[in-house]
């Protein structure tokens, strides 16, 4: 997603206190970064940060990791975040944002992190084949998340793109990844705790039917 430089972001998240700006350091000891050591999962790609948001206020018994390589887009997500809790008089105390280039996202995270559950919305199709490799549900991709995603944890994946979601089915299979749920019209499904996501909301709009899958790490 393209966003405009905003001036205010840089100076908003260096004075958040859920923001981590150097997220490297922090590798294998993102539990302790949190107020309270419980379940930890992980989002990659959090845009605008209004599924970040939700989920975390949703569960307050788990912690949240949200992921983005844009520094702009996470002084958006702050607000958002932000405005979401103390609309509910809460403080985001379960909820960590940090900037961070995915492709590289063992340099970050380790199998001390014990990652529950990774969310993937919405990611870049790049439809063009010579661009495949740089899905986020790639097979290459899908083998560095097991170094840090626990045994029997999940991924759950959501995208508005069929050919995307069909070659993810392919890549999980490929790479060891159990395939528990599937369907392509996740609103008329029996899934009872989804949370919108922007994209979500927009392309439903449009009549836009959304895929969703959950795979498990056998």
């Amino acid at each position: 997603m393209r966003i405009r430089r905003k001036p205010w972001a840089r100076p908003e998240l260096a004075v958040c206190p859920f923001f981590v700006d150097d997220a490297a350091a922090n590798k294998g000891k993102w539990n302790s970064v949190f107020n309270k050591r419980q379940p930890l999962c992980l989002e990659l790609g959090c845009g605008k940060g209004g599924f970040a948001a939700k989920i975390a206020l949703e569960n307050p018994e788990v912690n949240f990791l949200a992921v983005d390589i844009k520094k702009d887009m996470l002084g958006v997500a702050r607000r958002n975040i932000v405005s979401l809790f103390e609309e509910n008089n809460r403080q985001v105390d379960n909820l960590i944002i940090t900037a961070f280039n995915v492709e590289q996202i063992e340099d970050m995270l380790s199998e001390e992190d014990k990652i529950e559950r990774i969310y993937i919305n919405f990611c870049n199709p790049w439809p063009r084949g010579k661009h495949h490799k740089r899905r986020l549900t790639y097979p290459p991709k899908l083998e560095k998340y097991k170094k840090f995603l626990k045994k029997d944890g999940e991924i759950r994946f959501k995208t508005d793109d069929l050919p995307l979601f069909n070659d993810t089915l392919g890549y999980f299979e490929q790479t060891g990844y159990e395939v528990v749920y599937k369907t392509n019209d996740l609103h008329n499904s029996d899934v009872k705790d989804n949370i919108l996501t922007e994209h979500e909301i927009m392309f439903s709009e449009e009549g836009i039917k959304i895929n969703y899958c959950i795979a498990v790490h056998k």
